[in-house]
């Protein structure tokens, strides 16, 4: 048996493809929000924690 057909016999199964691209959505759109409003200082030093030698 195909996995589709798992899927098919699942009641409302098709709400999860919609939820699922609304929260990425939202997400995607409060990480640029968060990065074009940072304090530029703070965004220097976390670009700069790979190069660090502590």
């Amino acid at each position: 048996m195909k996995f589709i057909n798992y899927l098919q016999s699942i009641t409302g199964v098709s709400i999860y493809p919609l939820a699922s691209l609304c929260i990425f959505t939202i997400f995607f759109i409060g990480a640029a929000f968060w990065a074009l409003k940072a304090d530029k200082s703070m965004i220097d030093h976390i670009r700069n924690i790979p190069l660090d030698d502590r």
